[in-house]
């Protein structure tokens, strides 16, 4: 759900400098009527719609793989791709904005993102829909920091909290919303409108901020980009993801393919840490992690997050898969989870300032490994409510999580290295969402096969045969429907497991919370966390 929100804050950061800079002309007076409300219009619907995509698909996962042919495995291929290519062009928001211009940057981007959602729509095969995704996450990395940037510089210092307001909603909203639509246009009409979607508003979008904010654009320069630190970055972040995305169809590093994209993740990563350490303008300031509370927040942010994350895509996969649930009813229990998440969210906002936020941050990520915890007890007849229970007792660790956690970290940097800081910390985010995706999958499927072998070696089919058959089934009908009942229960149990893992994990992210100092800066001193 609102798991994109703090991303999104964070990485605004890169850009909210750049755009400060710049004031003091008359292109930075606030508007006002009108085309106030047009512009802050335009920006908070652009907003929306990203944040909307990356959970509107989670649902529409089983359909795209049985339109295409392809394990569910490789469906979430879909959601991983975009996140790899969000991952590798947030960092070069900032750049980009420098270089183009804040206003040219959106609208390009938002139109691009339009046309790589009618590819992903129109896609016939698993390889274009995943090049497409990669493009639309290329696009769309730089919206939503651009978005809250455009909206800082329209709006008078007055109503800029109102501004933030808006722009907050749509970021908690969208989640929300997300799963419900994804899966009622998926059931009522096909996977391929959940990308289609996109086009008009996108279209929208695009024109209304050219339009609106045209004559309003940032100053612009020719400024110097860390060309071989980003080739180095797409180099090991690709060959690291297509590692994690291959390696169980291909037995692990039993496969020569799998050995050689190791060791090019590998090698590549070694040179791209040496690289930025020692470039001037790197396009990932790395030096941020001597700072312990940057660094220890952070790898607790990775690991809270990226398991996180992999829950909110393995829950629908299985309502759908094991359980017969459709996408639109599997798109209502995972929805549920922003419902305590947008309630809270103010009151943790106002806590932030006088509390520490490392014991908000520990509460809301021990609270991920509780409800991690209640859902250990599922099973293959639970109804609804069980299985919302725990999605709507997530949502009150949401906000305690992602607000105290960017406090933490990025007032433990130099004021100077915030920008960079946040661009790092949007950077992890979206990239532990990926690798967490990807793991999960490749364990829930693993132990969906342990189970299974487990479940066959102690199971005396002969009786339940018999009975069915007796009842009218025929000797094929029956051994069909032993064959269902074992892999739904196969597929249960691997959940089960993942989800006690999951709160392991979650346990061990609490605890790196408390390397971090107690933050210098509380949430009123740090813009834009």
């Amino acid at each position: 759900m609102s798991a994109t929100a703090p991303a999104a804050k964070s990485s605004a950061k890169s850009t909210v400098e750049s755009a400060a800079k710049s004031a003091g002309t008359h292109h930075d007076a606030p508007l006002r009527g009108t085309a106030l409300l047009i512009a802050g219009f335009t920006l908070a619907l652009a907003n929306f719609m990203v944040v909307l995509d990356t959970t509107i698909a989670n649902v529409s996962v089983a359909h795209i793989a049985g339109s295409l042919a392809i394990s569910a495995s490789q469906g979430t291929w879909v959601i991983t791709s975009y996140a790899v290519a969000e991952a590798i062009c947030v960092p070069l928001t900032g750049w980009l904005a420098g270089r183009f211009g804040s206003v040219k940057t959106f609208a390009v981007g938002m139109a691009g993102f339009g046309i790589f959602s009618l590819l992903c729509g129109a896609s016939t095969t698993l390889t274009m829909l995943v090049v497409c995704r990669i493009g639309q996450g290329l696009c769309g990395g730089p919206l939503m920091p651009l978005s809250q940037t455009l909206m800082l510089r329209i709006f008078p210092p007055e109503r800029r909290g109102q501004a933030m307001g808006i722009w907050a909603m749509t970021t908690v909203v969208a989640p929300i919303l997300g799963p419900i639509l994804g899966g009622t246009l998926s059931d009522n009409w096909s996977w391929h409108w959940v990308f289609f979607i996109n086009v008009p508003v996108a279209a929208l979008c695009a024109f209304g901020a050219w339009r609106a904010l045209g004559s309003r654009e940032t100053p612009t320069e020719r400024v110097r980009i860390d060309r071989v630190g980003l080739a180095l970055m797409v180099v090991w972040i690709g060959a690291l993801q297509i590692l994690l995305d291959l390696g169980r169809e291909r037995d692990w590093f039993s496969d020569g393919l799998i050995v050689s994209l190791g060791l090019i993740a590998l090698v590549g990563f070694v040179v791209f840490l040496v690289w930025e350490l020692t470039e001037d303008q790197p396009i990932v300031d790395l030096r941020v992690f001597r700072h312990r509370g940057f660094a220890a927040s952070v790898a607790s942010m990775a690991f809270a997050f990226g398991t996180f994350f992999a829950t909110i895509v393995i829950v629908p996969q299985w309502l759908q898969l094991a359980l017969g649930y459709t996408a639109t009813d599997a798109g209502y229990v995972t929805a549920f989870t922003g419902v305590a998440a947008l309630a809270l969210s103010p009151i943790v906002g106002k806590l932030s300032n006088t509390a520490d936020a490392r014991l908000l941050t520990f509460f809301g990520i021990v609270w991920f490994g509780a409800t991690s915890l209640l859902r250990v007890q599922w099973t293959s007849g639970a109804d609804f409510w069980t299985l919302a229970m725990p999605q709507i007792v997530q949502g009150i660790g949401m906000p305690f999580f992602f607000i105290p956690i960017s406090i933490i970290a990025l007032g433990a940097v130099d004021p100077r290295e915030t920008a960079s800081a946040a661009g790092v910390m949007g950077f992890l985010r979206t990239m532990s969402a990926a690798i967490g995706t990807s793991l999960s999958i490749s364990l829930w499927d693993d132990g969906t096969v342990a189970a299974r072998s487990e479940i066959v070696s102690r199971l005396n089919a002969g009786p339940t045969s018999d009975s069915l058959q007796q009842s009218g089934f025929s000797l094929d009908q029956a051994r069909a429907a032993i064959e269902r009942i074992v892999q739904q229960e196969s597929m249960t149990l691997a959940s089960d497991h993942l989800f006690l893992a999951s709160s392991l994990i979650f346990l061990v992210a609490a605890g790196l919370i408390w390397i971090a100092p107690r933050p210098k800066q509380m949430a009123g001193s740090v813009p834009a966390h």
